[in-house]
């Protein structure tokens, strides 16, 4: 056919990857039947507030601060009424408290004013709203509504690139459209907390614990340290 051009390293290593996606997901399978976020709330718009604060920030700080805040602001209403100076007391010990702040009121306002008070499950309206970015659509869209998104944090990005499910990636854009392209969209919801917990608990950033690893025989990064150090 004019103009095609096949790839014969292009399929060898997707499928690579589709085959490493699928013993992956057996072992997390049995280590995790039904993943499902840290983040203490009860309805979306709880969810909403905890996923902006979470925002460069733990899962254990933002629940500390949660309670309290939902108690004063228990809906988007009572939060589009609120000042500056009311929400940044509550939340000034998460990080970048200021633009939180703004921003959770900002999209009380918005949620209010442009969606009767419902936050919509479309993750294209949910980027229209302050505060929300991709991966925050993306978390809220999974989580709360089922979507089959692929949300794309820090861990995600350190992990699926450390396993090889994923290309050498610069954003997370790149990486979540490497690994939609290779899981299922069935599993997109669980696979994203399970790269999530992986890298929170076992595939940490500085000092990674590979030992306690349950898929380090799969793992690019953790197979080129052993090749380098047998070759030493």
């Amino acid at each position: 056919m004019p103009g095609f051009f096949f790839d014969k390293n292009f399929m060898k290593n997707k499928n690579n990857k589709l085959k490493k996606v699928k013993v992956i997901t057996q072992i997390f399978e049995e280590w995790m039947p039904v993943p499902q976020t840290e983040l203490l709330h009860e309805n979306v718009y709880e969810l909403t507030v905890a996923v902006i604060l979470s925002a460069q920030c733990t899962d254990k700080r933002v629940n500390l601060i949660t309670p309290l805040f939902y108690k004063e602001f228990p809906t988007v209403y009572s939060l589009a009424e609120a000042s500056f100076e009311q929400v940044f007391e509550i939340i000034k010990s998460c990080s970048y408290p200021n633009n939180k702040a703004k921003h959770l009121i900002g999209m009380a306002q918005k949620v209010v004013s442009d969606y009767c008070g419902i936050i919509p499950s479309s993750r294209d309206e949910l980027q229209k709203i302050p505060g929300i970015g991709r991966k925050t659509a993306n978390v809220i869209a999974s989580v709360a509504f089922g979507e089959e998104t692929m949300p794309v944090d820090t861990h995600v990005f350190r992990v699926a690139q450390r396993i090889g499910l994923v290309n050498r990636s610069k954003t997370p854009l790149e990486v979540e459209n490497q690994l939609v392209e290779v899981i299922e969209k069935n599993l997109l919801h669980n696979f994203h907390h399970w790269l999530i917990f992986h890298g929170r608990y076992i595939c940490q950033a500085r000092k990674p614990k590979c030992e306690k690893c349950r898929i380090h025989s799969f793992c690019d990064y953790f197979i080129k340290i052993k090749k380098n150090t047998f070759q030493k």
